[in-house]
């Protein structure tokens, strides 16, 4: 497969991004966040969203440079409106005005409603954690048809419908789960079929609401659904994530009567906790090291090596894919070249930025 440097991936995503309306600074947080997600291992939010992006510019679902408007603004309550602008720069201000608020008051309760694709939720997370707080995300997602069934259903009735919750841990790095509530990210089913290769079981119903790991039923109409993490367990999670998001936000649920323009809308309602709020700051700090330190000590069961925290494995693939390169299927690199064409950029200047 095609292998490209972090920084060509980079150059690329903003010269979409700058083709397709964006401000510098936008079309960098953008490349950024998207980059980022390649890095961690996660190519379902990375720069294959693109295409995704290109085609929501040109039909007005996503709007650029749009930025977090206060809509409520109550002691340590901010609700944010995203006028369906990047969701890489309203998270990424959102989470600013969230952070300066419980730094202020402890904690935070924030609410972003109407933000276009908000990516990989970790990173809102790892933007907390990186300056001290620690932070809790629920997620819905809206303005296209349901991907997920509810545990004994075989119809869809909400999306993927992310969970994040992360605390500052060692050495800076965060201690974090990320964690779609659906057994595999709508995203990871596109990466599935573009590489011709088998979903996990028991991931996919197909339309007929047989279990399917063919990742192509969920680009076929009648399209397939996917299934919840955990059974009844993460059902209610990915519930709960639907009620909190998207119905206490003042946002919307995933429901017929609203509109399904076909793009994402997120909605998500965010916790924002300062270090010190709860306990004094070294003293949490001290425990958290400590239950890290006995939790990796546990040994490994057969067919392990080690036990891993959350967020370890991505921090390891980050380190490969800096120093190796990220691999795009050919599939997946033919789409963004013709969404880049799409948005005003020719072939010549992408072989170019691509080296």
């Amino acid at each position: 497969m095609p292998v490209f440097g972090h920084g060509a991936l980079h150059a690329l995503t903003r010269a979409v991004c700058t083709a397709g309306g964006s401000a510098p600074r936008e079309a960098e947080l953008v490349a950024d966040n998207l980059v980022a997600a390649n890095l961690a291992g996660h190519d379902s939010h990375g720069v294959g969203m693109l295409p995704l992006y290109v085609k929501s510019l040109r039909n007005l679902s996503l709007l650029p440079n749009r930025h977090a408007e206060v809509a409520l603004d109550r002691g340590p309550i901010l609700v944010v409106d995203g006028g369906r602008g990047y969701g890489q720069v309203i998270g990424f201000e959102t989470m600013r005005l969230g952070m300066a608020r419980a730094a202020e008051q402890g904690v935070a309760l924030v609410a972003i409603r109407n933000s276009f694709h908000l990516c990989r939720i970790g990173h809102w997370a790892e933007q907390c954690a990186a300056a001290g707080f620690a932070s809790i995300h629920f997620v819905n997602g809206v303005d296209h048809a349901p991907l997920q069934a509810p545990h004994g259903g075989r119809d869809a009735r909400f999306s993927t419908n992310p969970f994040c919750a992360a605390v500052p841990g060692e050495n800076g790095e965060p201690v974090m789960l990320d964690m779609a509530t659906s057994k595999i990210a709508f995203g990871k089913a596109r990466v599935a079929a573009n590489h011709g290769v088998p979903v996990p079981d028991a991931s996919l119903l197909d339309p007929d609401g047989n279990v399917s790991r063919d990742g192509a039923v969920m680009f076929r109409n009648p399209r397939g659904v996917l299934l919840p993490v955990g059974e009844h367990k993460g059902s209610g999670i990915a519930i709960m994530c639907e009620l909190l998001a998207g119905a206490l936000t003042g946002g919307l649920t995933n429901q017929p009567e609203h509109p399904q323009a076909g793009g994402i809308i997120n909605n998500m309602l965010s916790v924002i906790i300062a270090a010190d709020a709860l306990g004094e700051r070294a003293a949490v700090a001290r425990e958290i090291g400590a239950a890290v330190a006995w939790i990796r000590a546990s040994r490994p069961r057969p067919g392990f090596d080690e036990v891993l925290l959350p967020g370890e494995p991505e921090r390891r693939r980050r380190a490969t894919r800096l120093a190796q390169g990220i691999e795009i299927d050919p599939r997946s690199w033919s789409d963004i070249r013709v969404a880049a064409n799409a948005a005003g950029v020719p072939d010549a200047d992408i072989d170019r930025l691509v080296g």
